[in-house]
């Protein structure tokens, strides 16, 4: 049988929810049911599959945090590709079936969500050894969902004859309303639609080029054109750019005459939203979700998370709670999905909260904005063990940086130095620098900036280990 190569698909806009999740880490990178992340979490799910290193799809701002949650449990992966821009769920897989047969061999391409939670991995692997036996004979395998209540918010795979260990797919069903889902349910024949699938490569590639030839040639333009950076694949900007913007249902799985579904039921969720997320975690006996510092009186049924700060609650009842260190959300669990709305009017007036955290991360840590006024910053920078920032200079702003733990290693002009803790040092403006960790631990220092112009654009690179061309 063809070898199983995963391929996880972890883009996501960070909206649903906000401000947990934001732009620039979604919630793919979250530890939200357990120590960690969904993106970890997908990947751990495959250990006792015989299957290669995973493949990873991702776009261009999230590559370092992917890359170093991959690394962090120790898996392998066989390239990261990054999505110039993002055109659905069709062309990203069909760059990793390229891929695929580009390295010598038609695997079947298992192909996953990274934000998804699935609590019985021993079920989740049994449907997939099943549809792998399927997608053997050339078979497009969909996994259908297992509903246990009258689900609004998903599609449905109707189910015709049964094939072997599946079911021969009757049709592809858009989100119904109560009273239909509630029929789709009791009746047994209906699915929830995943959106995992597995399938050959080169099969996947035949059934594109017939039903969507756009896409298929698009997609085999840019593969033409790879420029390998470290762990990623960046395909030709401008073709893909050119390739239309569409889901593999669309384009593929309401056409083909070999689309296969296979029963799962292993405690799946999309998290789609906070009340999807207090159904699939832990709760206490009153139905509280807590992660943080929380104290409760006279709570229920009550989702709170909390980063940095001591959160009480008293007498209430079905809310959703979430503070981050620069946002504070409160709503109904039942109006929670509506937390898109408030997104929408951050980005209406062009607000940071939509994309950052205060927390940033970086290939070579992480960065806390602290504080901030007309002309300055202050930064809590922590910098990982044998990691080094750019070599740089800014137009507009001096720094001064402090050492609290660690050593470090600084170029400031001409001088080299080395800094422990206690000891600063002074970037005039124009000077180039660059700021290392040569210890075996992580690096903090403060950092405090002064200005006219204080914005992260303000760098002038000279040299990269990590192959950036903006940002810190």
């Amino acid at each position: 049988m063809n070898k199983i190569t995963p391929v996880i698909m972890a883009g996501g806009s960070g909206t649903r929810l906000w401000p947990l999740s934001r732009g620039n880490y979604p919630k793919q990178f979250l530890s939200l049911s357990g120590v960690q992340t969904m993106l970890q979490d997908t990947v751990s799910r495959l250990n006792g599959l015989k299957t290669d290193s995973v493949m990873l799809i991702c776009n261009e701002e999230h590559r370092f945090i992917a890359a170093e949650q991959i690394r962090q449990i120790g898996a392998k992966h066989s390239g990261i590709f990054l999505e110039p821009v993002g055109r659905n769920t069709a062309p990203a897989i069909a760059l990793a079936a390229f891929k695929a047969i580009e390295q010598g061999h038609d695997p079947l391409l298992l192909v996953l969500a990274a934000d998804h939670v699935i609590d019985d991995v021993n079920a989740f692997q049994q449907s997939v050894s099943k549809a792998a036996e399927l997608a053997a004979q050339n078979k497009l395998v969909t996994f259908g969902i297992v509903g246990n209540k009258p689900e609004t918010g998903y599609g449905y795979i109707k189910r015709g004859q049964q094939f072997q260990t599946g079911f021969v797919v009757d049709s592809f069903v858009e989100k119904p309303d109560l009273a239909t889902a509630k029929d789709y349910i009791a009746s047994g024949d209906y699915y929830w639609n995943s959106g995992m699938f597995l399938f050959k490569a080169s099969r996947y590639l035949t059934e594109l080029k017939t039903f969507r030839p756009d896409i298929y040639a698009a997609c085999d333009a840019a593969m033409k054109v790879q420029n390998n950076d470290f762990d990623f694949i960046r395909v030709d900007k401008t073709a893909f750019e050119a390739c239309p913007d569409e889901s593999i249902d669309y384009a593929v799985m309401e056409h083909t005459n070999d689309a296969v579904v296979v029963p799962m039921d292993a405690g799946w969720s999309d998290v789609g939203g906070f009340a999807a997320l207090w159904e699939v975690s832990a709760k206490d006996e009153n139905g509280n979700v807590f992660s943080g510092d929380v104290k409760a009186v006279n709570t229920k049924n009550t989702l709170v998370f909390c980063e940095d700060k001591l959160v009480a609650t008293v007498g209430v009842e079905d809310l959703v709670i979430v503070n981050t260190k620069d946002a504070v959300l409160v709503a109904h669990k039942d109006n929670s999905q509506h937390v898109k709305e408030i997104v929408n009017q951050l980005k209406l007036e062009d607000r940071t909260e939509v994309t950052f955290h205060r927390e940033v991360y970086r290939p070579w840590g992480k960065y806390d904005s602290i504080d901030n006024g007309e002309r300055f910053q202050v930064k809590r920078i922590t910098v990982k063990p044998g990691a080094k920032l750019s070599v740089q200079m800014h137009h507009h702003r001096a720094e001064h940086w402090i050492v609290v733990s660690g050593t470090a290693k600084v170029t400031n002009g001409d001088n080299d130095i080395l800094l422990t803790e206690n000891q600063s040092t002074y970037i005039p403006v124009g000077v180039i620098h660059a700021l290392e960790n040569p210890g075996k631990v992580d690096l903090e220092l403060i950092e405090v900036q002064s200005g006219s112009y204080l914005g992260e654009d303000d760098i002038v690179r000279f040299e990269d280990r990590y192959g950036r061309v903006e940002g810190k």
